[in-house]
C-alpha cells in the first residue's frame, strides 16, 4: 500500500548503499581497539562525494557525545563508536546529497532555528550546556545547519516523490484500526542522579522553586537532560514501571517524591496529560 513511500525511499538510497558498505568495511578496522599503530592525524576515515572526514575529527566529535561525568567499559566505547561511525556515514551522504542539489540553509533560517531552541533554555543554561559538551558556539550552530540541511533533503529528494491518495490512507485506517487508539499518556520531566543524598539535595532545591528544566540540565545523569529532563508522551508500558507507578498518578504541575529505579534516582513532574481517545480518520 505504501510502495510508492518506498520507491521514493529505494530511489534516493540506491546509488548510496553500496558506497555506505564499503565505506563500513573499510573504516570498521580503524576503529578497533586492538590497532598496533596510532593513526596519523590526517588519515581520512570516511569519503563520500568529495566530502572526507578525518580520523582524527572523527575522534573528537565522537568524545564530545559522550557526556563528561559518563564512564564507558572498552566494549561500550567500541560499540559507541561503530554507531556513531554509522550516523557520520548517513550525515556525509545526506550533505553530499545536499551539495549535489544546489541545498542550502539561508542565515534567516539558521536563526530562526537558533532562537526556537534557545527558548528552552532559561538565563545562562545554554551556555552552560555547551560549556558541558565542551563545544564551542560556533560548532553547535555548524551542527544545527548540517541538521537544517538533512531536513531540506529529505523533503525534496524523499518526501517530494511520495503520493499518497485519500483511498489509500483510508483503506489503511480501516485496516489498522486499532493502531489509532490512543491510550491514556503522560507528558513529563526527570531528574537522574546517582545517590539518595543527591537526590533529596536536589528535591530541596526544587521545592524552593527552582526551575525544574534548569535543575534538570544543571544535574540530571539521563541523556534528556539537554531537553530539560523532557521524556515526551509515553503511554503505561512504554517506559520503567517505576515511572508508570508515579506520573500517572501524579498531578500536573506536581513534583514527585524520590523515587528509586535500577538506573538510580528519580524526580519527576507531570508536564500534561492527556485521556485515552479513539482517533478518527480526520485526526
Amino acid at each position: 500500500m505504501f510502495s510508492r513511500f518506498l520507491e521514493g525511499v529505494l530511489i534516493y538510497m540506491s546509488n548510496r548503499l553500496m558506497t555506505t558498505a564499503l565505506l563500513l568495511l573499510l573504516s570498521l578496522p580503524a576503529l578497533c581497539a586492538c590497532q598496533e599503530k596510532e593513526a596519523p592525524q590526517s588519515q581520512v576515515l570516511v569519503k563520500v562525494d568529495g566530502r572526507s572526514v578525518s580520523l582524527e575529527q572523527f575522534e573528537t566529535d565522537l568524545e564530545k557525545s559522550i557526556p563528561s561525568d559518563q564512564t564507558v567499559t572498552d566494549d561500550e566505547r567500541e560499540e559507541l563508536k561503530r554507531s556513531f561511525l554509522v550516523q557520520v556515514i548517513d550525515r556525509e551522504l545526506a550533505l553530499a546529497e545536499a551539495d549535489r542539489l544546489g541545498i542550502t540553509v539561508t542565515t534567516a533560517e539558521e536563526e530562526d532555528a537558533y532562537q526556537e531552541y534557545r527558548k528552552d533554555y532559561p538565563g545562562t543554561a545554554f551556555e552552560e550546556m555547551l560549556h558541558d559538551r565542551g563545544i564551542t558556539l560556533e560548532h553547535w550552530k555548524r551542527e544545527l545547519r548540517e541538521g537544517l540541511l538533512m531536513e531540506k533533503v529529505l523533503r525534496q529528494a524523499v518526501y517530494s516523490r511520495v503520493t499518497v491518495s485519500d483511498k489509500e490512507i483510508a483503506d489503511y485506517y480501516n485496516e489498522y484500526r486499532e493502531e489509532f487508539d490512543r491510550p491514556e499518556q503522560v507528558r513529563a520531566r526527570q531528574i537522574v542522579v546517582n545517590s539518595k543524598e543527591e537526590g533529596e539535595r536536589i528535591l530541596g532545591l526544587l521545592r524552593q522553586g527552582d526551575d525544574f528544566a534548569e535543575v534538570a540540565r544543571k544535574y540530571s545523569l539521563s541523556p534528556d537532560a539537554d531537553q530539560g529532563g523532557d521524556l515526551g508522551f509515553f503511554s503505561r508500558g512504554e517506559m520503567p514501571d517505576e515511572f508508570d507507578a508515579v506520573v500517572f498518578n501524579l498531578a500536573v504541575g506536581r513534583i514527585s517524591e524520590l523515587t528509586q529505579s535500577p538506573y538510580g534516582y528519580h524526580i519527576f513532574r507531570v508536564e500534561e496529560k492527556r485521556k485515552a481517545t479513539k482517533l478518527s480518520l480526520a485526526s
